[in-house]
C-alpha cells in the first residue's frame, strides 16, 4: 500500500512541476528536513521524500523480520518470502539512490523513467512477497491450473511493463504528450520525430495489452482455472478498461492537472493486478503443484 501511494504521489510531483521543489539538495530540503521556507512545490516534494523514507523503513523492516525468521516454514528456501523481501530491500535502496541522481541531474527524462521502472519493480516484488506469505488468494485451492495461463501471465507482465515505461517516457519527454491529438488514434499530429514515435508506441502497446487481458479474462474461466486466477484475470481486465477510459477523458476533455494523476494511478493498478495474476499463475502451475505434493509431509 505504501509503495502504491508513493508511486501515485510521484505522479503528482511530476504533474505539478514540483520535482525541484527542494532545489538540488538531497535527501534534505535546502539543508534541512524541516525547512522554514514555504511554497506548494516545496511542500509536495518534501512530502514525497517523507513518504519515501516511510516506505524504505517498512521494506527494510520486512527484510529484517524475514531474515530473523528464515528458519520457519515458508520464510527461507525456494518459494519463501526471504528472497523476495531481500530483493525488495535492494530495490528500495536503488530507488533512493536514483532519486538523488534524478535531483542532481535536474529531472533528466531517461533517469526519471529509470526511477519509475525501479519503483514499479519494487511494487511487483512486494506483491509477490504478499502472495508467498499466503495473501491475495494464494492459500485457496489452486488445482486445475494450466501452463497456458502462466505463459499468458508472463506475456501480460512484459506488455504491462513496456507500456508503463513508454508512458513514463511520453510524460517526461518534451512535446511527446501533446504530439498526438485525439483518442484512440491521432486525428491531428502536433509533433514529429522522437516525441511522436514514443507517443504512438505507447498507445499501440497499451492497446495490445488491453486486447491480451481481454482474451485472458475470457479464456481463464472457460478452462475452469482456479477461482483465484479467474478473479485476478477479470480484475486486471476491469482495471485496463478503467485506464482506457481515463486516458480518453484526459485527451478529449483536457482534464485538469490534479485529475491527470488518475492516469498513472490506474496504470499502476493495472501493473499491480497483472503482477498478482502472474504470481498466482506461477504458484498454481502444474509443475509447482506437483512439487508441493511430492514434498508435502506424510499425514500422521
Amino acid at each position: 500500500m505504501l509503495a502504491f501511494a508513493q508511486i501515485v504521489f510521484g505522479a503528482i510531483v511530476r504533474i505539478t512541476g514540483s520535482g525541484l521543489g527542494c532545489g538540488d539538495t538531497w535527501p534534505d530540503c535546502f539543508g534541512s528536513f524541516t525547512p522554514g521556507e514555504r511554497g506548494l512545490a516545496l511542500i509536495i516534494e518534501i512530502s514525497h521524500r517523507y513518504g519515501a523514507a516511510l516506505l524504505s523503513s517498512a521494506v527494510l523492516a520486512l527484510a529484517i523480520v524475514a531474515f530473523v525468521k528464515r528458519d520457519e516454514r515458508g520464510i527461507g528456501g525456494a518459494g519463501g518470502v526471504l528472497r523476495s523481501s531481500f530483493t525488495a530491500g535492494g530495490l528500495v535502496v536503488a530507488a533512493a539512490l536514483l532519486g538523488a541522481v534524478t535531483v542532481k541531474l535536474e529531472l533528466n527524462p531517461a533517469i526519471v523513467v529509470a526511477h519509475l521502472a525501479i519503483a514499479m519493480s519494487l511494487l511487483g516484488v512486494l506483491a509477490l512477497t504478499v502472495i508467498r506469505a499466503g495473501g491475495l488468494g494464494a492459500l485457496s485451492n489452486m488445482s486445475g491450473a494450466t501452463d497456458r495461463t502462466l505463459r499468458a501471465a508472463r506475456i501480460a507482465v512484459g506488455l504491462a511493463g513496456f507500456t508503463l515505461l513508454m508512458g513514463a517516457l511520453t510524460a517526461n519527454l518534451p512535446d511527446a504528450a501533446s504530439s498526438c491529438g485525439g483518442f484512440p488514434w491521432c486525428r491531428t499530429v502536433n509533433g514529429s520525430g522522437a516525441p511522436l514515435i514514443v507517443q504512438v508506441i505507447h498507445r499501440t502497446v497499451a492497446f495490445l495489452l488491453f486486447g491480451h487481458l481481454w482474451g485472458v479474462a475470457v479464456a481463464v474461466p472457460r478452462r475452469n482455472e482456479p477461482r483465484a486466477l479467474v478473479i485476478a484475470a477479470r480484475a486486471a481486465f476491469g482495471l485496463a478498461i478503467l485506464q482506457v477510459l481515463i486516458a480518453a477523458a484526459m485527451v478529449e476533455m483536457s482534464l485538469p492537472l490534479v485529475l491527470r494523476s488518475l492516469h498513472q494511478a490506474a496504470g499502476t493498478l493495472v501493473w499491480l493486478s497483472v503482477c498478482v495474476f502472474a504470481g498466482l499463475a506461477r504458484i498454481a502451475s502444474p509443475a509447482r503443484t506437483q512439487a508441493r505434493a511430492e514434498f508435502a509431509p506424510e499425514p500422521a
